[in-house]
């Protein structure tokens, strides 16, 4: 009898992080105090000048197939906006994708170019996503390891004792999910020279570009050189910033014969991104003003959040975090108190009525992820709850 699923279907792992939300959210429905601190999106609604676009285009009809690589005028927007505001000169329409999520730009982006066999450098901790794309590929995952030590963030050095002959692309993501560093300019001018001079790919995850903190800035790889901008594939999307995660809209720049061989996978993969939604979309890019308004409060008020939680934990005996620069996580050590991170959280669950995910499902053995896209008495109650569970078994 022939097997009834397919090999790449028997080895993939299922997403951590949303197990880790679906957990909480059970035993929220079963009627329990439950603090959770795993969810990946934030906890504002779309900003209402950007859902009323889309119910506009609703009530015209706009219903209908579009151009599979997505609305001529909402790409040639952000083709302005990679060329003025990420200083990716040249951008032209033709190198936007919008795609159904940033997740998909990401998975297409690396079927575009890894083939059987083809290595894919990736710095943990890592999204967690990224290994089962790259297997799903055909491709090997290639894991470098780094730490709190150096804030996480992955050197030339650390690059090149394992680049091989066979190493086709690097994926970095800055700012980072789930330690939320941030690369500086002169550390990714490093990186591109090292992969402008191996000729490999980077593929830059860019979603949380605009969730920045402490004056920091986000610098695209693609903007150092033409050269870069001939390696660079950038995926980003609209979920993080304009709090649009159930939009499913993700966007990608890339070359010119990277981005039409990302439109063919895509014609044939899904045809369009939701018609409607991307007028939503286009609206947050024809209302700049708006957009930015919306933006500034959600990121005060995430701020607010980060420096409350993250001294909080590091108020806490055998916990120690850095500072995050951008997205909307802190990643902890908690190391010292001998568990496992996965021990560590279920644990926590368990005792705690608290949810947060493990580091090993980042590729990092020793941290947890806590997300602080969740409410002030939230972040407060969990404070309490993890000082006291910290205090039980330290």
């Amino acid at each position: 009898m022939n097997q009834r699923l397919s090999d790449w279907a028997k080895n993939i792992s299922p997403s951590p992080t949303l197990a880790v939300d679906a957990a909480a959210k059970k035993l929220k429905a079963e009627g329990k105090d439950v603090c959770g601190f795993g969810a990946g999106e934030p906890d504002f609604d779309t900003p209402e000048f950007i859902k009323a676009a889309c119910a506009k285009a609703l009530a015209e009809g706009k219903t209908k197939y579009i151009p599979s690589s997505g609305l001529l005028e909402l790409r040639e927007r952000l083709a302005d906006y990679y060329s003025a505001s990420k200083n990716v000169k040249g951008t032209k329409f033709s190198n936007i994708i919008v795609s159904p999520g940033g997740k998909f730009s990401c998975y297409i982006a690396i079927k575009a170019v890894i083939g059987q066999g083809d290595e894919v450098i990736i710095p943990a901790p890592y999204w967690v996503s990224y290994p089962e794309m790259v297997k799903l590929s055909g491709g090997v995952p290639v894991f470098v390891q780094t730490s709190d030590a150096s804030d996480f963030k992955v050197s030339v050095e650390q690059l090149e004792n394992v680049v091989t002959e066979k190493t086709k692309m690097l994926v970095l993501t800055s700012p980072s999910n789930p330690t939320g560093a941030v690369y500086t300019r002169d550390e990714l001018r490093k990186i591109v020279d090292f992969a402008v001079r191996r000729d490999i790919f980077i593929l830059s995850d860019e979603i949380y570009e605009k969730l920045l903190y402490d004056g920091v800035e986000a610098v695209s790889p693609a903007s150092f050189s033409d050269e870069a901008r001939e390696r660079v594939i950038i995926a980003s999307g609209f979920s993080k910033s304009f709090a649009m995660t159930g939009w499913r809209l993700g966007t990608l720049c890339a070359p010119d014969d990277v981005a039409s061989a990302v439109g063919k996978l895509q014609s044939q993969m899904c045809s369009n991104a939701t018609t409607f939604a991307q007028y939503g979309a286009l609206e947050a890019l024809r209302e700049p003003e708006k957009a930015r308004e919306s933006l500034e409060a959600m990121l005060a008020v995430f701020d607010k959040r980060r420096i409350t939680l993250l001294d909080g934990l590091n108020s806490i005996k055998g916990i120690s975090c850095n500072r995050a620069k951008g997205a909307f996580y802190l990643f902890p050590n908690i190391s010292s108190f001998g568990l496992s991170s996965t021990d560590f959280c279920s644990k926590l669950l368990e005792r705690e009525l608290m949810a947060v995910v493990p580091g090993i499902a980042f590729g990092a053995e020793g941290y947890v992820r806590f997300s602080y896209a969740v409410s002030d008495s939230v972040i407060e109650k969990g404070l309490e709850r993890i000082a006291r569970f910290c205090s039980s078994i330290g």
